[in-house]
């Protein structure tokens, strides 16, 4: 669409080279884009509150260890310790590529996602409809949206692209333009159902899916290895891989008549990732492509990220930090990266991600068989941001499918199944 992406002709100029090393050096944001209290989920809700300890027994999914309470981690010779300032209730490290995980903590603890959960619906919803289709918002589209929910600035009567929408979905959290995808999709009941077997056909045993934002919702839970899970199912679709690193981007506003004629402008929107676009206590994190944040009463706040290093591509999750921090999720999702990229081929894998189901038929989850979409194999994507005019870190939006990797060259996503068979090709002259 026609000035969503101020960069995107660039990019594609640069999609059928290979690209170079780039700059590790990034640029911290200014204070405005410092996100609202509500940019990722609803500050009141009428879910009962998590236990604050974990169950004795959890699922062993993945590896025994992995249903143990507490830290599992086999540290081999050379192998960085562990940093000592996680105050998370759950967490994981795990590289995307083969699925080991590299050490985790309460790796299967049932916890409310927030908007995490989005991951799952994005996985879910985003092939069954083209980034082009338009759908004119009606009143029925927007009902039984939870109070003090997170919005992009969805209004009544107005068209959008689901390209859009998508936009709305990734950088805002925005529980309106998920409702909107959702009543595309036969409404929230029937996408709650298609979650829920999506979540299944991952092998995602923990989840349940109540509200598909991720509002808090009593039963409403999933954990640090399911939300795993969802990152890197999404991460294999190339236009999952787009909205999730994008930075910012232009938002269709309000249509407005002066004079008898009729206008529509455009406002921008940011990403509320702060390892991608940043704050004015941290720079973006070095070779960060995504995923997902939340944030709510029950849940806390939550993270799923995946970054590249030195050809290496690890997945962490971060749920509840109990430290009372600004960004502090994204603090502790910053060491442990730190520290999985130190340790790797260090440490003796605590348990692995478990391909889906349709893995032992061919399946491929998420994909649609009509359109074929998510089945193209692309380059993910990694955050690219620069120094705008009068020296001001200013972070510029990812454009497209294919931009620099900070740090490694270029890889390729293999959509073959089962997973680990999210296998790097390097790219020859």
């Amino acid at each position: 669409m026609t000035g969503t992406f101020a960069a995107v002709s660039a990019l594609k100029k640069i999609a059928g080279r290979r690209l170079p090393v780039a700059s590790a050096a990034l640029l911290s944001l200014s204070l405005s884009l410092a996100a609202p209290a509500t940019a990722f989920g609803a500050p009141r809700s009428p879910a009962v509150s998590p236990p604050a300890t974990p169950p004795a027994v959890m699922s062993t999914l993945g590896g025994a260890l992995l249903g143990r309470p507490g830290t599992q981690v086999n540290l081999g010779n050379g192998a960085p310790v562990l940093p000592k300032d996680l105050t998370a209730r759950s967490w994981i490290v795990a590289d995307a590529e083969s699925g080991e995980v590299l050490a985790a903590h309460n790796a299967h603890w049932r916890l409310p996602p927030a908007s995490t959960l989005k991951m799952l619906f994005a996985d879910t919803v985003l092939p069954r409809f083209p980034g082009s289709e338009e759908h004119k918002v009606v009143p029925a589209d927007l009902a039984g949206i939870g109070s003090g929910s997170s919005m992009v600035g969805i209004k009544e009567g107005e068209t959008y692209t689901v390209h859009d929408l998508w936009l709305g979905v990734f950088l805002r959290s925005g529980n309106d333009a998920v409702h909107v995808l959702s009543a595309m999709n036969h409404g929230v009941e029937q996408t709650v159902k298609d979650m829920r077997a999506h979540a299944e056909e991952l092998q995602a045993l923990d989840t349940h899916v109540v509200s598909p934002d991720g509002y808090d919702a009593d039963g409403q839970v999933s954990s640090a290895y399911d939300l795993t899970l969802f990152a890197r199912s999404g991460m294999q679709k190339k236009d999952f891989r787009e909205y999730c690193s994008t930075v910012r981007a232009q938002f269709p506003g309000e249509t407005t008549e002066k004079k008898g004629k009729k206008t529509r402008g455009s406002f921008e929107i940011q990403n509320t990732n702060r390892l991608l676009a940043g704050d004015f206590d941290m720079t973006p994190y070095r070779g960060i492509a995504g995923v997902k944040n939340g944030n709510t009463t029950n849940a806390g706040a939550t993270f799923t990220g995946v970054a590249e290093r030195d050809g290496r591509v690890l997945l962490v999750t971060v749920m509840h930090p109990e430290k009372n921090e600004h960004n502090e999720v994204y603090k502790e999702t910053a060491r442990l990266f730190d520290w999985g990229f130190a340790a790797a081929g260090k440490v003796r894998p605590v348990g692995e991600l478990v391909a889906p189901r349709g893995a032992q038929t061919g399946g491929q989850p998420g994909a649609n068989p009509s359109t074929g979409a998510g089945r193209e194999s692309a380059r993910p994507v990694a955050a690219s941001v620069r120094g705008g005019s009068g020296g001001m870190g200013v972070a510029l939006g990812v454009a497209g499918a294919v931009v620099a990797l900070l740090a490694a060259g270029v890889f390729l996503v293999n959509r073959r199944w089962p997973l680990p068979d999210l296998v790097r090709r390097r790219t020859r002259p």
